[in-house]
């Protein structure tokens, strides 16, 4: 069990900042009147050229907890980076500037941790248009490692997908023993991070309480068009599919049904819809061998012969799918 002393900081939460003045002393506040306080904040300021960094220069001026770093802009990868090598914690807890932790998150994942490489939490969405929806159910594992964990919940239907690194907090030797970091100067970069964090975690657990508050905004990242997310989608296919093929020691059927579907999702995309990509273009980043080998659901298997072909043949069968589905 990590030693609970003031060493060291027993959690390091790292906060990447970019314009999100509305928002940030919310999600501040939620840190500093946690009733736990063995904890630094790690205020990455990615570039802002709002008020965020008046804020923090002011939060910091109060509270000395928080550790203030800037750098230019280079996005959320490169933040969350910056604050894990800076980190002191323990165990390190990724924030996003325009959430926040429930009253009692500290401190219920100090009595849970017991040395585990990661520990799983529940999360709920709160929608700025004052939409209310059931948070997902809870999820409770314990002594479970992190691959059978990936296996067992990554595809499940959640509203906060698994993937999703603030669902969980990192002990930070492991990320560093790991080399785990993000991959940086993409979108997605939660779905490249959670199968490796899983493949090389050894202890996991998973606790049912809802801790985190994720904010669905207009105009936020993840809410934003862009060409780049399809052809980083599949760059993050390419790249797990090039270091997990060649393992041997694991069941990989989960994702490679993952991988698959950021391949053949590339041409059924929403935004490209709006013409935002040639097919030519999304065909050109496939790594086609890994697609065939990935490709080892039947229906898999059927969509990479048609577009291997040609990407028409794979809209007239996902329009034949559609109406053979309604007429059930």
């Amino acid at each position: 069990m990590p030693q609970k002393n003031k060493k060291h900081m027993f959690f390091s939460v790292i906060i990447p900042i970019y314009n999100v003045a509305p928002y940030l002393r919310q999600c501040l506040d939620s840190v500093l009147l946690q009733s736990f306080t063995d904890y630094e904040i790690l205020c990455i300021n990615d570039g802002s050229t709002d008020e965020s960094g008046t804020i923090l220069e002011e939060y910091a001026g109060k509270h000395t907890h928080i550790k203030l770093i800037s750098q230019t802009n280079q996005g959320l990868s490169a933040a969350r980076n910056r604050g894990i090598r800076a980190a002191h914690g323990d165990y390190i807890l990724f924030l996003d500037s325009d959430d926040w932790l429930e009253s009692n998150a500290l401190q219920t994942l100090y009595r849970q941790a017991g040395n585990e490489d990661m520990i799983g939490f529940n999360g709920r969405r709160y929608f700025e248009d004052g939409k209310q929806e059931i948070p997902d159910p809870g999820i409770t594992e314990f002594n479970i490692e992190g691959w059978p964990y990936y296996n067992k919940y990554s595809l499940e239907s959640r509203k906060f997908h698994f993937v999703c690194a603030v669902l969980r907090i990192y002990r930070r030797d492991f990320l560093l023993q790991h080399n785990l970091f993000f991959r940086e100067g993409i979108f997605h970069e939660d779905n490249l991070f959670a199968p490796f964090v899983c493949y090389y975690a050894q202890s996991v657990k998973v606790i049912p309480e809802i801790l985190y508050v994720y904010r669905i905004r207009k105009g936020s990242i993840t809410q934003s068009e862009n060409p780049k997310r399809i052809l980083d989608k599949i760059d993050i296919a390419n790249t797990l599919s090039d270091f997990f093929i060649p393992k041997q020691n694991i069941d990989k059927s989960y994702l490679y049904r993952e991988i698959a579907g950021y391949y053949f999702g590339a041409f059924m995309y929403p935004h490209n819809k709006k013409n935002l990509l040639t097919t030519k273009v999304i065909k050109q980043h496939i790594n086609w061998a890994n697609f065939k080998t990935v490709s080892v659901y039947p229906r898999h298997k059927r969509i990479y012969t048609l577009l291997l072909i040609h990407p028409l043949l794979f809209s007239i069968y996902l329009t034949l799918e559609a109406i053979a589905k309604a007429n059930r």
